[in-house]
């Protein structure tokens, strides 16, 4: 069954942007996954497609309308989650996107201004999702990276299924290194275990490259993941222990 998504904005032309190349846009065009951005305007109440107000008790700004927002969903929601992308959501992770990826309908607000109504939330008991610690102009933008997360987890989007399994957050940690040919490029040199043929020490070598980078650039991963004995033992030679 495809996955299909809503997408509620007040920019439905944004869409699908660049979720419109590449294997996302081979997978929309194949029926792998259906997208349909719907413009929070066609359901306002007046004849000038107002979508908000002043905040109240004062502040800057304005807030999407609990009754626009509302109507907007009550006339296209089909089932399944909704998600608010929010800087103050929960960051997405790799696996939350797994978990999204298992969805048959999808259903995204994509805010603006100061935000929408708390009532909204409360009311569809809406999930609030964040893409990183930053603030952006409108949550259009982190739908589509979120997006692109999933779709590409769907079923026949990747030619082969394995490609991800060792990418970073996989497991619980950052890639290793990749290389390709030439072998000998200015001066630098892909590492002789790759060339070996060995497949168990060109493994060993992969695993304790990617124990080493994820320690330096990301050490709070290791907290929560899955060590092997030897794992830890090599940390250990890293300078980190849990």
């Amino acid at each position: 069954m495809a996955l299909n998504v809503k997408i509620l904005t007040i920019f439905p032309e944004i869409f699908p942007g660049f979720l419109g190349t590449s294997l996302t846009g081979r997978a929309l065009k194949d029926g792998i996954w259906n997208m349909e951005a719907v413009n929070i305007r066609d359901y306002a109440f007046d004849k000038h497609g107002s979508v908000d107000d002043t905040p109240c008790g004062g502040g800057a700004g304005m807030i999407m309308r609990p009754d626009v927002l509302g109507n907007a969903i009550d006339h296209n929601y089909k089932g399944g989650k909704i998600i608010y992308m929010s800087p103050r959501g929960q960051v997405l992770t790799q696996q939350k996107v797994h978990e999204l990826s298992k969805e048959d309908n999808l259903t995204i607000i994509c805010g603006r201004f100061e935000g929408i109504d708390e009532r909204v939330l409360e009311e569809y008991n809406i999930e609030e999702l964040s893409i990183g610690d930053y603030i952006l102009t409108g949550g259009e933008q982190a739908a589509m990276i979120m997006l692109d997360a999933v779709v590409r987890l769907l079923p026949n989007v990747l030619g082969n299924a394995a490609s991800t399994e060792n990418e970073s957050f996989e497991n619980g940690l950052l890639e290793y290194p990749q290389y390709t040919r030439p072998i000998e490029w200015k001066n630098r040199k892909v590492p002789e275990v790759l060339l070996s043929g060995h497949h168990e020490n060109v493994a060993k070598w992969q695993k304790e490259k990617a124990l080493q980078i994820t320690k330096e650039r990301r050490p709070d991963l290791l907290e929560n993941c899955e060590l092997t004995k030897k794992d830890l033992a090599y940390l250990k030679t890293l300078g980190w222990e849990k």
